[in-house]
């Protein structure tokens, strides 16, 4: 049995570490305390840290690249929806007709939230939307 074994399924295996982004454990959500009003929107929310268990779970099973989006979901985490949003809406081609304006999300994403993995994921767009000539008005 190897590492990825010893905690996966999380929600069974290691149940301490399965909490919300509000530090409620998984056993804590119940029905009754969501009847109750106990139950609000951040403790239904994944945490960072159980993204980044995913990522190492997904890592050590060979599956790469479903750990970099675990690791880049781990990044958006802290990120309001909002900023989401608009970065989503700009790496749509033709949105932004700029390289410099993705480059800028990304340094703002890395500097403000330590996003790092999205970041590079932005600045690596940048290079192939330049490539491909997707800066331009599309529609």
């Amino acid at each position: 049995m190897n590492k990825v074994d010893d905690i996966y399924p999380v929600s069974e295996k290691s149940p301490e570490k399965a909490v919300s982004v509000s530090g409620l454990a998984l056993q804590d959500l119940t029905l009754e305390a969501i009847m109750n009003g106990q139950i609000g929107s951040a403790d239904i929310r994944i945490s960072a840290d159980v993204l980044k268990i995913q990522a190492e779970i997904a890592q050590k099973s060979g599956r790469e690249t479903l750990a970099k989006n675990f690791e880049r979901a781990a990044d958006l985490v802290a990120v309001p929806e909002a900023i989401i949003l608009q970065t989503y809406e700009m790496l749509r081609p033709g949105r932004v007709l700029n390289p410099e304006e993705l480059s800028k999300r990304a340094r703002f994403l890395r500097e403000k939230y330590g996003a790092n993995a999205i970041a590079s994921l932005i600045d690596e767009a940048v290079l192939i939307y330049k490539k491909r000539r997707l800066f331009r008005k599309r529609y």
